[in-house]
């Protein structure tokens, strides 16, 4: 069983993306009414709309925050073919009832896209307070801010061109010295016969650019979304991939002559998982923050959660498992092939979806204890202690062995689901 809460956000159209900031107590959503609004947390765990305002002349598609290190940022991007990035700032001024008061301020305004910009993503915070975009002119354009300091100035420093027009995009979050600058890129784009549309750029120190050292191939259909798992010692990466499914690859450096003389990295890139159990298009895939857990919504109106079983040394490849499937309206559905005996995953993640569910409701959801296992016809009703307890068996015959049961997970997950 999982608890459901409803926000009434009130926005007049669609919502597009909902975002948690990096402590999961704040929120932001944007829809294609225009505005971004702000959420906070209360200690009762209610959330209250902190700020509202009018962020683009179009459709507001993404927005994302920058790690708390660099203050309380928001960047966004819209049809209307610009990125925008906004900082919180308490009031200063000289009336009494402004002092104090916070409010969101446009800091700059991306203008180098000549179509609708489709996503947006802040770098990993090791890397620099960089802002990465991708649009459907098959661009994407990597910025950076010299001062951190002064959001106002923001330097176009790459532009990685490809033939097909992009719809999202991924940075490798990976803190290991040994991987990299990295980003993935999925094209929406539905012709078959142009081949992969996820394609991998990496950065070069020496040549300071950008290189393209692999394209998926088998992945020919239109991706919506995409993410690479939080990285915590693997010497490999997960690359889960939004289209007509779910599929989740893994990506192996190979460490040969020739990726050491380039410079450049190639990878032996391994299908673990292919899962088609939404039967329809997927919109949003999400890992939470260790990696272990992938979040997944698409057009059935249902998030299904999908965890590792198994492990296999000689070729990286898991066993991929679907857990639990969970409703638009916050319920559990009845999934076959989920575990019950498996408790809630660790992490926090926010998942969206584009067409499924109500733009003016978005349910959060937290779980709670694991589920008991029903009695069987023999076995007297439950004594429940804590989080222990003790059945009796009630049948002349022996009873049967006890059934082996997950160690549960001490933490719960939240997501958010519009």
């Amino acid at each position: 069983m999982f608890e459901a809460r409803s926000i009434n956000v009130e926005h007049k159209d669609l919502i597009h993306d909902v975002a948690y900031d990096f402590y999961g107590l704040r929120l932001a959503t944007c829809s294609s009414d225009q505005f971004v609004k702000v959420w906070d947390q209360d200690d009762q765990g209610n959330w209250h709309q902190t700020a509202c305002w009018k962020a683009h002349t179009g459709s507001v598609w993404k927005v994302t925050w920058a790690h708390p290190e660099f203050g309380q940022v928001l960047a966004t991007c819209s049809f209307d073919r610009t990125a925008a990035v906004w900082e919180e700032i308490v009031g200063e001024g000289s009336v009494p009832g402004e002092r104090g008061m916070r409010h969101w301020v446009r800091r700059t305004n991306l203008v180098d896209s000549r179509t609708s910009v489709t996503d947006i993503k802040f770098a990993p915070k090791h890397l620099g307070l960089l802002l990465a975009t991708c649009s459907a002119d098959s661009v994407v354009r990597v910025y950076e801010a010299p001062d951190v300091m002064n959001l106002s100035q923001w330097t176009l420093q790459h532009e990685i061109s490809c033939k097909l027009p992009f719809s999202c995009l991924s940075w490798n979050p990976s803190l290991s010295r040994l991987h990299p600058p990295m980003l993935a890129v999925g094209s929406d784009d539905s012709n078959a016969s142009s081949g992969g549309k996820v394609f991998i750029f990496e950065y070069s120190e020496n040549t300071r650019r950008w290189n393209k050292p692999e394209t998926l191939p088998n992945v020919t259909e239109a991706v919506h979304d995409l993410a690479f798992a939080p990285n915590l010692g693997r010497s490999f990466h997960l690359l889960a991939v939004a289209t007509k499914d779910v599929r989740i690859y893994t990506l192996k450096p190979l460490q040969d002559s020739s990726s050491m003389q380039s410079g450049l990295s190639r990878f032996d890139i391994q299908l673990s998982a292919q899962c088609d159990d939404h039967l329809c298009t997927v919109w949003r895939v999400c890992w939470n923050i260790t990696g272990t857990l992938l979040a997944s919504s698409g057009d059935d109106g249902c998030v299904r959660l999908w965890k590792s079983t198994s492990y296999s040394q000689t070729n990286y490849l898991h066993n991929w498992k679907c857990v639990s499937v969970l409703k638009g309206d916050g319920t559990q559905a009845q999934n076959e092939s989920a575990s019950t005996a498996l408790a809630t995953p660790v992490g926090v993640m926010a998942s969206a979806t584009q067409s499924t569910a109500s733009p003016r409701v978005i349910d959060e959801m937290s779980s709670p204890s694991p589920q008991q296992p029903p009695p069987a016809s023999k076995w007297q009703a439950p004594v429940i202690k804590g989080r222990f307890q003790k059945m009796t068996w009630l049948g002349s015959d022996p009873p049967p062995p006890p059934m082996e049961k997950s160690k549960p997970f001490k933490k719960d997950l939240d997501f958010i689901v519009v």
